[in-house]
């Protein structure tokens, strides 16, 4: 995917690395000329300009995007760089980052934006989400101990569909937290069964995550 970052500042760049390393194209926007850093995500393209000018938004082909994350520090600026991307350019997917929990009314489809956010990490992951039927998504790594939250969501061909929780053969040091369905949080129960589209959290180490996506999603896994 090509994603556009307007806001280059450690939200953004943070963001913008953890989407290279999962292979997408990044830009990253700001029309601050201090916040060019470009040896921080040596990967990233980078372009000094003012998110909110239509003219700068054409210069980063914001028509070939397939999501724009606005995350600068000024919520008037992320929903006019939403409400652009949205309106003028096309944009399939766009995520907004909330500074001031009081303007979060504000960030709904009627500005432009898609998905409201104000962590960095779940920001990318939303992104993902979009795009990864059947992969796993990592939302959050706890700080003690080597376990991570992450999300997947179940694909058609999952050869559990319709099969109860407690009947998955889940590897060692993995568990299941919750399942997210039709805008419902359940907590599963072994016999809950797990239908195709159902998110499902787990917490696990992460020496097993590529092992629990062979197994709930093996024509997905991509390594």
């Amino acid at each position: 995917m090509r994603v556009a970052i307007a806001g280059a500042g450690a939200v953004g760049r943070s963001i913008a690395r953890e989407l290279i390393t999962n292979g997408h194209q990044v830009l990253l926007i700001d029309k601050s000329p201090s916040a060019m850093k470009p040896e921080r995500v040596p990967d990233a393209e980078w372009l000094l300009a003012d998110s909110c000018e239509l003219s700068s938004l054409e210069e980063a082909r914001l028509d070939q995007c397939d999501v724009v994350i606005a995350a600068t520090g000024d919520d008037k600026v992320n929903l006019v760089t939403s409400l652009l991307a949205k309106t003028e350019f096309g944009v399939p997917r766009t995520v907004g980052r909330v500074n001031h929990p009081n303007n979060e009314w504000l960030f709904t489809e009627a500005w432009g934006v898609d998905v409201n956010v104000s962590t960095p990490r779940i920001m990318s992951a939303l992104v993902e989400e979009a795009v990864t039927i059947g992969d796993l998504v990592r939302l959050f790594t706890f700080r003690q101990g080597n376990a991570n939250l992450v999300e997947l969501t179940l694909p058609e061909d999952s050869p559990y569909v319709g099969k109860p929780a407690g009947l998955i053969p889940l590897p060692e040091n993995c568990a299941l937290v919750t399942i997210l369905r039709d805008g419902q949080v359940y907590t599963p129960s072994a016999e809950q069964p797990i239908e195709s589209g159902d998110e499902l959290l787990f917490v696990v180490s992460a020496d097993v995550e590529d092992e629990l996506e062979r197994l709930l999603a093996p024509t997905h896994h991509g390594g």
